[in-house]
C-alpha cells in the first residue's frame, strides 16, 4: 500500500508527490506534504494567530480588546487565559477562563501562545 495520502478535496487516491507538495491527478488539487502528515496523525490542528500549534492545557494571551457577550467587563489586550481546552471538531475556537470571566469561548485569531 502506498504511503501517499488520498486527496483531501475529492478523496481519490490518484495522487503523487511534487517537491514539498502532493498533487491530485484527478482534480488538480495541491497541498503541502506536512499538512497531509498532520491530517493523518491527529486530524484537526488548532493554531494561534502566529501559526503556533495549540494543545489542551496551554496558556494563551489575548492580542486585542474584546467585548464579551453577557458581561459588562471586556477582555483587555494582554489578558492571560490559562489551561485552555480545544473544542471537538472546531479548529477556530477554544474554551477557557480568565481571572474575572469564567466559561469563555474564544476565536483563535485573537490569541497568541504565551
Amino acid at each position: 500500500m502506498s504511503d501517499i495520502p488520498a486527496c483531501p478535496l475529492c478523496g481519490m487516491e490518484n495522487t503523487y508527490p511534487d517537491g514539498d507538495n502532493y498533487v491530485c491527478a484527478d482534480c488538480g488539487h495541491e497541498w503541502p506534504a506536512g499538512a497531509a502528515a498532520e491530517a493523518l496523525d491527529g486530524g484537526m490542528v488548532v493554531r494561534d494567530v502566529n501559526g503556533n500549534v495549540l494543545n489542551s492545557g496551554d496558556t494563551v494571551t489575548v492580542i486585542k480588546d474584546l467585548k464579551v457577550k453577557g458581561s459588562s467587563i471586556p477582555l483587555k489586550q494582554g489578558t492571560v487565559i490559562k489551561n485552555i481546552r480545544l473544542v471537538d471538531g472546531d479548529d477556530e475556537h477554544i474554551e477557557g477562563s480568565s481571572d474575572k470571566i469564567k466559561g469563555l469561548v474564544l476565536k483563535v485569531c485573537f490569541l497568541k501562545k504565551a
